[in-house]
């Protein structure tokens, strides 16, 4: 009896260590190891979402909102003429303001000919490789400001439920060194999350696995107006699991 004692107590010293906010029963009928281990799953990005976009000036309103107008036709024009259909292209801002970034060395003839500045940009959804393609292809056609690239993964669930899977694998072998230690049989898991529970908890033979739902993404800033040698970025997923085992 006073082996187990000392097992229980020594599930519950690792449980205070690692989760601080954690408060765990001891008794009796608590015969456990509770772990909390954090791991992550990796996969190359299939989505590239693409911003393009530009910044025009003009001495008044109306006709720098006309020039936007059909610059921002030819910008749409030229992405489509790749194949990307509208589903795959956001609208992201649009807005034609007063100028009132001039710098004091700018010349009077110069600010008249930039009282207004129109900006537009979208977002367009494409495939790794086409990415420099479509920045090639908006630029030639006048966008500006183009060039940043937020990585995605299609099925980002996919790599949450690796990444928690690892961690909760990862969670199995240090209790079984625990229990090795202990020289007690490790059993069955009986309480699995990746949240760490901050109420009083009575393990009761239970399973549940939440998994992580946190997003990653990268952005790199591009604005050369020719093929660019683009490699699609690694997505990350992180998932902290808490988990309690039986001890036999």
């Amino acid at each position: 009896m006073r082996f187990l004692k000392l097992a229980i107590f020594t599930s519950f010293s690792v449980s205070a260590a690692v989760l601080s906010a954690q408060s765990i029963q001891i008794n009796r009928e608590n015969k456990t190891i509770a772990i909390s281990t954090t791991d992550e799953a990796k996969a190359t990005a299939d989505i590239a979402a693409v911003t393009v976009g530009f910044e025009i000036f003009g001495p008044d309103a109306q006709g720098t909102t006309a020039e936007a107008g059909q610059l921002s036709h030819a910008i749409l024009d030229a992405i489509h003429k790749l194949g990307i259909e509208d589903t795959n292209i956001e609208s992201q801002a649009q807005g034609l303001q007063k100028n009132t970034e001039f710098d004091d060395k700018v010349k009077p003839e110069q600010r008249a000919k930039e009282q207004y500045v129109f900006r537009q940009s979208w977002e367009v959804s494409t495939s790794p490789k086409s990415a420099a393609e479509v920045i090639n292809a908006a630029i030639t056609a006048g966008a500006n400001k183009s060039g940043t690239i937020d990585w995605r993964l299609a099925d980002r669930k996919s790599l949450q439920a690796q990444a928690a899977a690892a961690a909760l694998v990862k969670a199995r072998q240090v209790a079984g060194n625990m229990a090795d230690g202990l020289q007690v049989k490790l059993g069955a898991l009986i309480y699995a999350s990746n949240e760490t529970p901050n109420a009083r908890l009575y393990f009761a033979p239970r399973a549940g696995l939440v998994l992580n739902t946190s997003s990653a993404s990268v952005a790199s800033y591009i604005t050369v107006p020719k093929p660019l040698e683009i490699r699609p970025q690694t997505i990350r997923e992180e998932a902290t699991v808490y988990a309690v085992f039986a001890i036999e």
